[in-house]
């Protein structure tokens, strides 16, 4: 019997690590945009692939680069260490999910992704004009992002968050922040540039808690019920009430975008059913929200 309950455990353990190893960008989600923000002066965005970045241009997060390169934004692959001369002509920088390590699982994925220089250089950087857009997830993202995370205030939990009172049936940690349940909050992000572009429902796939510095403005507020575990499978958890999922603020004379979950601005495909993550799964707002943080980043929307 117990060797029948190993081997269970052992095919369990096999299917996860085949599905999560299978995501990939869905090459069937539309990324076209009816009314591009921009037709000429293209702004110039940064796309970090210079820190063993889960995401990148031609990987899992090729559906946000080919939308925002639709609504007008010119994105180039930055594979170079972060100095006043690799930002220097840039109007967006944008980090999704840099490591540490070569892989999550590898031994170090949790050290800083980055250098001091580099983040001071981005600090810098920011406060000169520049704006940036921080994805860090869950363990171990946080970890590798909180260095630089903390040269703008921000903290980052840095372990799985969770709420079943505020996220789809079954999964606990696929959280919903909408108008409905009072967790998705009004900004310039939110509310667009006209009722168009409002978002109503936006939807994340397992990510991490942060608090961000005096002056912050929430876009998704986590609520009273939300936990947070050091790890998926660990029994104990904290209350992360208060904390956020998105956030914004000015640094300087720049703007930072700060999102603690990754796959919500993806349109990912994973394991042999093909189930939808991020902004092709059904129900949610998650490709106007994309935009809507572009358009603030880059300054074509004004705070109210």
């Amino acid at each position: 019997m117990n060797f029948r309950l190993s081997l269970l455990l052992l095919f369990l353990l096999i299917c996860t690590t085949i599905g999560f190893a299978q995501q990939s960008a869905d090459p069937e989600f539309n990324t076209t945009v009816e009314h591009p923000a921009y037709n000429k002066n293209l702004p110039r965005v940064l796309f970090d692939e210079a820190h063993n970045n889960f995401h990148t241009t031609t990987g899992r997060y090729k559906p946000f680069v080919d939308l925002i390169t639709n609504d007008g934004y010119r994105v180039v692959a930055n594979r170079q260490p972060f100095s006043e001369k690799t930002l220097g002509t840039f109007k967006v920088l944008v980090i999704a999910n840099a490591l540490g390590a070569e892989e999550m699982d590898d031994e170090g994925a949790d050290r800083s992704a980055f250098t001091d220089l580099e983040c001071d250089a981005v600090r810098d950087w920011v406060r000169d004009g520049g704006n940036l857009l921080l994805i860090a997830d869950h363990a171990p993202f946080g970890s590798a992002a909180q260095n630089l995370a903390q040269r703008f205030g921000v903290e980052m939990s840095k372990g799985f968050t969770f709420d079943p009172n505020n996220s789809e049936p079954n999964e606990s940690s696929f959280l919903i922040f909408s108008r409905d349940n009072h967790l998705l909050l009004d900004h310039p992000i939110t509310l667009g540039r006209n009722d168009s572009e409002r978002i109503k429902r936006v939807l994340t796939f397992t990510g991490q808690s942060l608090k961000g510095p005096d002056g912050t403005a929430v876009l998704m507020k986590l609520s009273d019920t939300a936990r947070d575990k050091p790890d998926r499978d660990s029994t104990t958890d904290v209350s992360v009430a208060g904390w956020a999922q998105g956030i914004a603020f000015k640094a300087g004379k720049g703007r930072v975008v700060v999102l603690g979950e990754a796959a919500m601005l993806s349109a990912q495909i994973a394991g042999p059913s093909k189930f939808k993550m991020g902004m092709n799964h059904p129900g949610n707002d998650n490709k106007q929200f994309a935009l809507n943080i572009m358009h603030w980043l880059s300054g074509l929307l004004k705070e109210k």
